[in-house]
């Protein structure tokens, strides 16, 4: 039902047309993977509810539907949300429609309203030539030439790594908006090893960090971090500068040294937190442009001046001002990095 909303704000936003742009062929590596995992689904669902399973087939939607939402939408955010629309945006507009009306015909028999509430939304209300009720819609059929098995098996490898990294981070007390400079991986087999190029601009997103690297041949971190775990399989321990995760044969190794220009970056980054959060306060709507007004130390003044273009585009500011914020805006005084900071915004 998230994921439903998150659709229909955007597309309300963009005067989405399916009935006139759903023809497009999925353009991008996300969504040929999602669309491949939505076919496999199909295939899956039918077999169980052919063999009278319906608890299996239920299973197999509740894990797709995570799929959908904590890794496609979650990555394809900034896609939906940047202004310009370009065959990119149109690719994921087209595939999460796809998602969303065929995931409540494979609902349908197990969750009938929920199902028909989406349906009525997405299809009837675009299309007068659809079936009046999902319950009347012709059942998914799987195409074969859309399953992509490798591709499925390269974003589950990304899915793990980022997930263990994330640990890392955690365990070593280096929050998720600081960039790092570079993340080491030792995955088990020479396959997934080759999927790393591939899945590699996936994972950096994911763990804000600048470079990935595969375990040199010979390197002693693993075998140390081995020791250091001692007979836990699964653990995150300390190796020289590097935190790192290992879990049934993977490493996950985090490099924590934060270089000033890193530790800069890391600020900007948690000024367009803050910046984003005052926006939701101040119920702004997505598209509304805005003015930043800001007061602090000498560091922020350098980071809102050599960073201006980032935190501008992510919180759609026009202008960045160091001054005092205006009466009436909506302001907040907070501790960022030990500097105390007052931040404020307004609609232009």
């Amino acid at each position: 039902w998230n994921t439903y909303s998150f659709f229909v704000t955007y597309a309300n936003i963009d005067e989405f047309q399916p009935g006139v742009e759903a023809t497009t062929a999925p353009s991008s590596e996300m969504d040929r993977w999602i669309t491949s995992e939505l076919q496999s689904l199909v295939a899956e669902v039918t077999e169980s509810m052919d063999e009278f399973d319906s608890a299996d087939a239920g299973r197999r939607i509740e894990e797709f539907v995570e799929l959908l939402s904590n890794w496609y939408v979650r990555r394809s955010r900034r896609r939906f949300w940047k202004s310009e629309n370009d065959q990119d945006k149109l690719s994921a507009y087209v595939t999460l429609h796809t998602c969303l009306v065929t995931l409540p015909k494979l609902m349908a028999p197990l969750a009938p309203f929920v199902s028909e509430e989406i349906y009525q939304s997405l299809v009837c209300a675009v299309d007068p030539a659809a079936p009046d009720s999902v319950h009347l819609a012709e059942f998914p059929v799987s195409d074969p030439s859309l399953i992509d098995e490798p591709l499925m098996e390269a974003t589950r490898l990304a899915m793990r790594i980022a997930s263990m990294g994330r640990g890392a981070r955690s365990r070593g007390g280096l929050k998720v908006r600081q960039p790092l400079s570079e993340v080491v991986v030792r995955t088990r087999t020479a396959e997934e090893r080759g999927y790393l190029d591939l899945i590699t601009p996936q994972v950096l997103e994911e763990l804000n960090i600048k470079g990935l690297k595969p375990m040199a041949d010979g390197s002693d971190v693993y075998q140390r971090a081995r020791a250091e775990a001692g007979d836990r399989s699964e653990a995150t321990v300390a190796v020289d500068n590097y935190w790192v995760a290992l879990d049934g044969g993977f490493m996950v190794a985090v490099d924590s040294t934060i270089t000033p220009e890193l530790a800069e970056e890391g600020l900007a980054r948690e000024l367009v937190h803050r910046v984003q959060n005052m926006r939701r306060s101040a119920n702004f709507d997505l598209t509304d442009r805005i003015v930043v007004c800001y007061q602090g130390p000498e560091e922020v003044g350098n980071v809102m001046a050599r960073h201006a273009g980032y935190i501008q585009q992510e919180t759609l500011a026009e202008e960045l001002l160091d001054t005092v914020p205006p009466e009436g805006a909506e302001t907040e005084t907070a501790k960022i990095d030990g500097m105390e900071v007052v931040l404020g915004v307004r609609r232009v």
